[in-house]
This record gives C-alpha cells, structure tokens and sequence, in this order.
C-alpha cells in the first residue's frame, strides 16, 4: 500500500471515529437533567406507594415476604427482605428518599447512584406483583446511569471538583444507555408492524376506549377518531425510526426527540399507566447535546430571561454547596483502584451483553435457516430464544445473575401487549356468600349485580395505577399461585371488619368487554365474557362456586 493509500485510509479512520463520538456522545448538562429527573421519579414513586404501604409492603398485608421471594427470581436482590418489622421497612422507604434527595442535589453522586438503584430493585422485588413496563426501562437506565458522570454539572460534587468541567462525554456507558432506548423504542415498532391494527391506524381509538385505563383529557380526545387514527400512525411511524435518535446530528434530532415528548405527555393525560409516560422522558433528554442548551441559551435572550438573576442564583446556590463537607479518599492508589474498578466493571458488563447477543443471534438465525422444521418460523424462534436465555450455559448463568438484580433485558418491548393492542374493557364482580345466605359483590361492595360499577367509570376501581397491576397478578395468578388467595383472604377479614357479618366464601369473575369502532364511546352496546379465575373459602370454609353470570 503507497504511503498516500494509508494517508487516505486513517484519514478515514479518523473521520469515521469523530462521527461516531459525535452521534453517542451525551452532554454533561443533559446528564444533570437526568440525574435530577431520576431523583425525583424515585421521590414521587415511594410517596405514591406509601399510600398502600401496609397492604402492599408488609406481612399484614395481602403480599407477604415469603410470597413476594417465592414468585421472583432466584436469589433476587432486596434489602427489604432482610427484615420483616413494619417499622424497619418504614424506615427503609424514608432512607431510600434520603438517598433520592442525595442523587438529586449531586452529592457523592456515584454513590448515590448505586445505592438508588439497590434500593430501587429492592423495593420492585419486595413487591414483584405491582410492577410495570415503566418499571424495568427505570432499572435498566439507572444501571446504565452507574457507568456515568452524572454528577459532572448542576452538583455538590461539581463545586467541589478541583478540575475543569467535562463539557460532554462518550465512551461504553453513552452507547448503552442510548441503545437501551432506541431498542426499547424500535423493538416494541417492530413487534406493533405485525398488527394490521397498527398499521391501519386502528389501535389508537380503540385504546382510548378502554375505560379501565382513560381518564382525564382521553374521553374527550376519543370523540375524535380521526385524530386519533393520525396520532397512532405517527407513533408507530416514528417508533421504526427511532434509531435516528442516534444516526442524526444534534439539531438534526429536535423533531424526533419532540414527538417521542409530545406522544410520552399525551399518554400522561389521557391514560391511566402510571411512570410510563415519565420515565422515557428521563431517557429522550440523553440525546440532546450541547446545540440544545447554547439553543435555549439563546432562546431565553430573545424573551428577555434575566441572566443576571440566573447568575445570583446559580453563585447563591454553589456557595452552598461549598458549605457541605467534602469528604474524599484522594491517594493516587484510591484513584487508581476506582478507574479499576469502574473498568472492570464496564467490561464484564460490555463482554456479556456481547456474548449473549453473539449467541443468541447465531442460534435464531440457524432456527430461521431451519427451513425443514416442522413448526412455523415465529414457534421456532420464540423455541430458540428461550432455550437460549435458560438453557444455554453461559448465557444461562448471566441471564440468572441479570435477573437477581431485576436488569435482565426483554427480548421484546411488546409495551401495550403486542403485536395486537388490547382491545377489551375489563372489571371485575365478586360474588360473594354471607353467613346469612345473602349474595353480595364483596370487590364493590355493593348488592350482586353483573352492571359496571362506579357509574361506568371503571377507572375508579382502583386506588392508584399499582392496584390495576395488583389485580392483573391476581386475575393471572388464578390457580396457580397464592396471590388469590392472598387477596381473597384479606376480602373475607375487610368484610368481618366493616359488617355485623362474615363471609362464607368467594367467587371471583372478570368481565371482559369487546371493544369496536362503534363501541369505543358505548359500552352499553359491547359484547361481554365473564370468566370465573378463582375460588376462595374464608377460614376452614370450602371453596364452591357462589353465583354464575351464565
């Protein structure tokens, strides 16, 4: 090769290498924005779970320790395990906000960051039956989140840095936590591509007629159909193009980043899911790089921001910060034994993700290339990924360590229960027999009758977003497990508790009903199935069914 090919070719090399520390690399004040984003959803999550802490976080409760560790993964992860004492766990939830606030005024915030993310899968395996999709992409960016410098802008700890502030940084840990999302995004686009209701445009309006879920602004907007055909097919349009967020240059990403928003604040005012709509939010500020912020710098110019008060702000709050003591280990050996560390780390996590994705994608595409099995493409490939993930040694073993610490990765984000949308309303009737022999719906309290409750607005069934998900592990849980039963039992003492009477025995119905076009805004005119998932005796009581719908 002449000395001009190998000019021309790490000149190349050189180009290529620019772009791509370009497209992945993360400014420091967008990290700053995330770290406190991430602070705060932990804040707001354990105040919204206190609500129901006796009943959903102690033994007293209808999800008892042993339960909890019996349906979760082997050995999974969680300090509330190591004790059983209402107040002790009490005082778990308040240390957990302690260390929030810490994440989000940026003190040791490495440290932080960990012990957020500890105590973040601790709390979701102490209560494995309330959880969300929101709630493993929240795991999975706070690990990520361990890997980078969230403390570099907007901390204590940037005050007390003796070195110049990083403007932006791209290594390992940028790739990954980017690619968590645009994989979240792309894969759930992919599966949705399967479903002619998505791709007609359909799944919108008929998801906006669950009245389970909608509330607020989503049963006005469900009386424009068409608007909301338009809206479902930009989602699913932009979900596919989702790895742009990455390909395109900073400027370049402004529209995608703003629709991926305005789609994640739609569905916090219309839909009833509680984090979801949050939690992405956190990741999309990630890919908004230094153009941004010189943008809105230039932004609060032309509307006349006071910079000067912005500035005595920001000097007020920096010498408060310098007040805080700094406490560090700073040998070089300390030093030394943390990049170590860190790098040991990274790469252990980076060569497993590697080996798993090697091994996995050479055994789909030998089940694909199968063409002589006797099963479809789709059964081969659901077949092959499984026995991958919990078969295959190596992958077995790190899928299982993943899984201790609530970070194993779905293969597919099929968010909303794709490729097809739900489309059916759901609410539920227990009948229910007293010792007098009279027949109540003791999950309404109300007199027996088969009619929606709460006036038809089913939404009202549930105390908060975690009890929609507590019912759905009960209904699912049927005769297999004892998460009926748990909840069956604390029906039958409610009862005895607010009634001059017990309850004999329970039958538990879910009333499913099929949503259409012509249905989406009367109910009344759906067709309905009721499907009987449990059977509950209360004390020595046997189970027997108590009254059918049929």
């Amino acid at each position: 090769m002449s000395p001009a090919s190998r000019d021309a070719l790490s000149q190349s090399g050189r180009r290529l290498r620019t772009y791509l520390r370009r497209r992945i690399r993360i400014d420091t004040r967008s990290l700053a924005v995330f770290r406190i984003f991430v602070g705060v959803l932990i804040v707001a999550d354990l105040l919204a779970r206190s609500r129901n802490f006796s009943r959903f976080y102690t033994d007293d409760g209808v999800v008892p320790q042993a339960l909890a560790q019996e349906l979760s993964a082997d050995g999974a992860f969680s300090f509330y395990h190591l004790t059983s004492d209402p107040t002790v766990i009490a005082g778990l939830f308040v240390l957990q906000g302690l260390i929030a606030l810490q994440l989000i005024v940026g003190y040791k915030t490495r440290i932080a960051t960990i012990l957020s993310f500890l105590f973040v899968i601790s709390l979701d395996h102490h209560n494995p039956f309330v959880l969300s999709y929101a709630d493993t992409l929240f795991r999975l960016l706070l690990f990520w989140a361990i890997f980078l410098p969230l403390g570099e802008r907007w901390s204590v700890d940037a005050v007390h840095a003796d070195r110049e502030r990083r403007a932006h940084v791209a290594n390992a840990a940028t790739v990954l936590i980017l690619a968590q999302m645009v994989y979240m995004y792309l894969t759930n686009g992919l599966i949705k591509s399967q479903s002619e209701v998505w791709t007609s445009g359909d799944a919108a309006p008929l998801v906006l007629g669950i009245d389970e879920m909608t509330f607020f602004l989503g049963n006005t907007i469900r009386q424009g159909p068409i608007l909301l055909e338009l809206g479902g097919r930009v989602w699913f349009t932009i979900l596919l193009l989702s790895w742009l967020l990455i390909v395109l240059p900073a400027r370049a990403r402004y529209p995608l980043v703003a629709l991926f928003a305005i789609g994640h604040l739609s569905f916090a005012l219309t839909v009833r899911i509680g984090a979801f709509p949050y939690v992405p939010l956190a990741g999309l500020v990630l890919f908004l790089q230094g153009a941004f912020w010189t943008d809105l710098n230039r932004l609060g110019g032309y509307v006349n921001v006071d910079s000067s008060r912005v500035a005595g702000s920001v000097t007020r709050l920096s010498a408060l910060a310098a007040t805080v003591p700094d406490y560090r280990l700073t040998s070089e050996r300390i030093r030394r034994a943390r990049r170590l560390t860190y790098s040991l780390a990274l790469g252990i996590v980076v060569v497993s993700l590697l080996f798993v994705a090697v091994v996995m994608a050479f055994n789909v595409g030998t089940a694909i290339a199968d063409t002589e099995a006797d099963q479809s493409m789709d059964e081969r490939v659901e077949g092959t990924v499984d026995e991958t993930l919990y078969e295959t040694a190596g992958v077995k073993q790190i899928e299982s360590t993943a899984s201790r610490f609530g970070v194993d990765q779905p293969v597919g984000w099929a968010v909303f229960a794709g490729p097809d949308p739900r489309t059916t309303d759901r609410y539920y009737v227990f009948p229910a027999e007293t010792e007098s022999g009279e027949v109540v719906d003791a999950y309404n309290e109300r007199e027996l009758t088969y009619d929606r409750p709460y006036d038809g607005e089913l939404q009202n069934q549930y105390g908060s977003y975690r009890e929609r998900f507590y019912m759905n592990s009960v209904r699912n849980g049927g005769n297999q497990n004892d998460v009926p039963v748990e909840f069956g039992e604390e029906i039958c003492e409610r009862w005895s508790e607010e009634h001059d009477e017990e309850l004999v025995r329970i039958s538990m119905y879910v009333v499913e009903e099929e949503i259409t076009h012509d249905t989406i805004t009367e109910p009344g005119d759906r067709e309905q199935e009721f499907d009987e998932f449990h059977r509950h005796g209360c004390g020595d009581n046997e189970p027997a069914e108590v009254d059918s719908p049929m």
